[in-house]
């Protein structure tokens, strides 16, 4: 069977060639992760500025992103200067330490809007939900590192990382919070179908999902889960509840037109008509507020980011930081796609923040720390 490049053999000898070629002429690339964060972050922080210009006054959202900001660029530092192989020898252990917590979420954790998701010390609110997409990435590249995937996994192979993502998923979604579980079930889709799946069992994974949804949808979801799915479809058959937010966020995002109405001068955000518009709908306030012409220089900037992280996975000369590298990419893509489409009433609203837009410092250290380590594995002759 011929594959595609994409599903090039991981287990084949790396040629300490293949990077060296291009050492000199893409030595730049190796910041470019790093620079990209740094433009959305300030991009992110004038648009937070804007939506939160109201409720600032009060809550402090705006400085207490800036706190978290600053918390992250010292993780940053940590995570960048070791060499990455260190996250290879405590993947187990991150994983487990993120279990405990995802434990203590439901122990001890914070309520509220109806979730149990924080965990609260010292004034400061932590999501582990958040931390366990990082970690299950670093799990899944130790956990695939010696393992042969050359004719394709088959269900057997699959059994044992399927049963170490669906755990956390579990106690992830009895919090609840369907939009990370649905992130981590996308995030190692990807990197199952990079590693490569054979045939046949990617053929029977298909049927029993086909098999499973329509399940999970009755028995597994919430009625207001189950609702807005229904009001996805047509949220006008609930106008003024559960397709409430999507209709809203659709006419932000329309009102912007080609070149927006201008830095603060959004109605929906500043009217409040548009819920949760610093965390979920951050991009509907861009959106209105700089248009077109501004939502297609952010997405610019995205595709960007994205295009540097698989740079990084291609040009890593071992099986680890190649799919370390891929998972993290990964995760940036799949909530910048959920994100966006949810906005626009393309996908169904289930709570997955842009990343460096929204606000959340638990989101934020976990995108930071993600990028930090995605330039560690580029820059990884040069680290001690």
């Amino acid at each position: 069977m011929t594959y595609t490049s994409m599903e090039t053999n991981l287990d084949q000898q790396f040629d300490p060639n293949r990077t060296s070629n291009y050492e000199e002429e893409f030595k730049w690339l190796k910041w470019v992760p790093l620079i990209l964060e740094i433009i959305i972050l300030t991009i992110g922080m004038i648009n937070l500025s804007s939506a939160t210009s109201v409720e600032d006054k009060s809550l402090g959202l705006w400085k207490n992103q800036l706190v978290s900001i600053g918390l992250g660029s010292v993780i940053t530092l940590v995570l960048m200067f070791p060499h990455y192989s260190f996250l290879s020898r405590l993947a187990y252990l991150v994983y487990m330490g993120n279990m405990g917590l995802l434990l203590a979420v439901l122990a001890i954790g914070k309520s509220s809007l109806g979730a149990k998701r924080w965990i609260s010390f010292g004034g400061f609110s932590l999501q582990p939900s958040e931390l366990m997409k990082l970690s299950i990435v670093i799990f899944l590249a130790k956990y695939f590192e010696n393992k042969n995937t050359t004719t394709g996994m088959s269900l057997k192979d699959l059994l044992m990382p399927t049963v170490f993502v669906m755990i956390p998923m579990a106690l992830i979604i009895v919090q609840p919070d369907l939009g990370t579980a649905m992130i981590i079930m996308l995030v190692y889709g990807s990197m199952l179908l990079f590693l490569r799946i054979h045939p046949k069992t990617l053929l029977m994974l298909t049927l029993c999902a086909a098999v499973a949804l329509p399940v999970v949808y009755n028995y597994g979801l919430k009625p207001y889960q189950r609702q807005r799915i229904v009001t996805f479809l047509d949220p006008m058959t609930d106008p003024k509840g559960a397709g409430y937010n999507s209709i809203q966020s659709m006419i932000a995002v329309g009102s912007g037109e080609m070149s927006g109405k201008g830095y603060k001068k959004g109605t929906q955000a500043h009217l409040n008509f548009l819920p949760e518009h610093h965390t979920d709908f951050i991009f509907s306030v861009f959106s209105e507020e700089w248009g077109f012409i501004g939502c297609g220089i952010l997405l610019l900037f995205y595709a960007l980011f994205i295009m540097s992280g698989l740079s990084v996975a291609y040009q890593s000369n071992d099986k680890f930081a190649t799919l370390l590298a891929y998972g993290i990419t990964s995760i940036f893509f799949w909530h910048v796609f959920v994100n966006m489409g949810m906005v626009m009433g393309m996908l169904p609203i289930v709570g997955v923040p842009l990343p460096f837009m929204s606000y959340g410092g638990s989101a934020l250290l976990t995108a930071m720390s993600g990028v930090a380590i995605l330039v560690n594995i580029a820059n990884k002759k040069y680290m001690f």
